[in-house]
């Protein structure tokens, strides 16, 4: 698990402004480096090559990425509308951190102003005959670099905003926090499975903000429990929303209250969830695309059963996270941190599917087949919420189709779920 300085530096770097600012500076340090490498290279440059020969191109390469760069920005945000009102806007922050346009838009942006700096330079004078040389070879680079970059943005720009590009993206995110929670299945801490014990001592604290949880840092409430020689109880998980009266977590064995009050720096609170640490909020994410789709706007099945086989891939991951922790290997032994339940999990990406579809045999049925290969990949757990899932899809797809072969269809497969789920 990485501390909480750690993450916010990643959620920086997943800014396309720093990515731009560094092409940008990298660009203009390019373009005035010739200037530099010309009192320092040991060799002799031939200096045919002019200095209009390389202003005509430095001109080429400032006129069009400007213009390049223009149209890319608008195709960006018509993808990320696209996206929007055709999946879920809970997905755009996952197209906004795609670093494949963040590279695009940042090299036209660097091109450009190492462009603008070279004719600048140029103009003065800056460039002797081997300046010159150096720049215009430099210039190639950057124009071989130009190709490749517009190729790439070409093809990519044929899957951005799509659905299927965009119900993708937020599977892959859900799967790596499902990947960070089977190899830490309790934020690294040991599970608190029962209720807290009484305790005089028992300091609570509640946050100052109202939002949601995007990222706890259990090392700080580690150090702070190995400083302090007590234990902490974590009461909210990311993904949790918080307010004023709503734990945070509880200490058990220290009388400092004032510096437990400050240990809700380990906790970052926002207006919105977080995909890195919040499994659930992918498959809710997943869940809302599927329902979007059955809308009577949309009426696109397709895009539910689509969903609804993501969710089988997703939650047969979560059968290689473990059900008993080693607690001799733990790296935070002295914080007690909730589980995910799996209950929570089939709930998340597949009840709204049931309620939103109940009426379309297609996607019931495909439901239904998913549910029956979960019971069947999984263990009494997987059985056992497989069953209930069912029979809730069931009762609202009676209630909601009025073909009894469809019914029995249905029916046929819910069996053998329940059957499963007896033996």
């Amino acid at each position: 698990m990485i501390s909480k300085w750690r993450w916010i530096l990643l959620q920086v770097s997943r800014k396309l402004w720093v990515r731009a600012t560094l092409f940008a500076v990298l660009g203009v340090v390019t373009a005035l480096i010739s200037i530099v490498a010309e009192d320092h290279l040991p060799w002799e440059l031939p200096g045919k090559i002019g200095a209009d020969a390389v202003d005509n191109i430095l001109n080429i390469l400032a006129s069009s990425m400007l213009a390049v760069t223009t149209f890319s920005l608008s195709v960006m945000v018509a993808a990320y509308a696209s996206a929007t009102s055709n999946a879920t806007p809970r997905a755009t922050k996952l197209l906004m951190q795609d670093t494949t346009t963040q590279n695009a838009l940042a090299t036209f942006i660097g091109t450009f102003l190492y462009s603008l700096v070279g004719l600048i330079a140029l103009s003065t004078g800056a460039y002797g005959d081997r300046g010159r040389v150096v720049l215009f070879i430099v210039t190639v680079g950057v124009v071989i670099l130009i190709v490749v970059t517009i190729l790439r943005w070409i093809d990519h720009l044929s899957r951005l905003g799509r659905v299927g590009e965009t119900t993708d993206r937020v599977e892959n995110a859900t799967a790596k926090a499902i990947e960070g929670r089977i190899d830490h299945p309790c934020l690294g801490g040991r599970p608190l499975t029962t209720d807290l014990p009484a305790h005089k001592s028992l300091i609570d604290v509640f946050p100052e903000t109202i939002g949601y949880i995007q990222h706890i840092d259990v090392q700080q409430l580690s150090t702070f429990a190995d400083d302090h020689d007590c234990l902490v109880y974590l009461m909210s998980l990311p993904g949790t929303f918080v307010h004023p009266a709503r734990k945070l977590f509880c200490l058990q064995g220290v009388d400092d209250e004032e510096a437990a009050q400050k240990l809700r720096s380990a906790f970052t609170i926002a207006d919105e969830r977080s995909f890195d640490q919040d499994p659930r909020f992918g498959l809710a994410v997943l869940a809302e695309i599927g329902s979007r789709a059955l809308s009577p706007a949309v009426n696109d099945p397709g895009t539910a059963i689509d969903v609804i086989g993501r969710g089988v891939r997703l939650l047969a991951q979560w059968r290689d996270c473990p059900t008993d922790v080693d607690e001799d290997d733990l790296p935070y032994p002295k914080v007690f941190v909730p589980p995910l339940e799996i209950d929570d999990l089939f709930d998340d990406v597949y009840l709204s599917l049931a309620r939103d579809g109940a009426g379309m045999i297609e996607v019931q049925l495909r439901l239904q087949k998913a549910l029956l290969a979960l019971a069947q990949l999984g263990d009494d757990r997987y059985k056992a919420n497989a069953a209930r899932v069912s029979r809730i899809a069931f009762k609202r797809s009676e209630q909601a189709m009025q073909i009894d072969s469809e019914i029995s269809a249905l029916r046929e497969v819910a069996s053998e779920i329940e059957s499963l789920n007896s033996n």
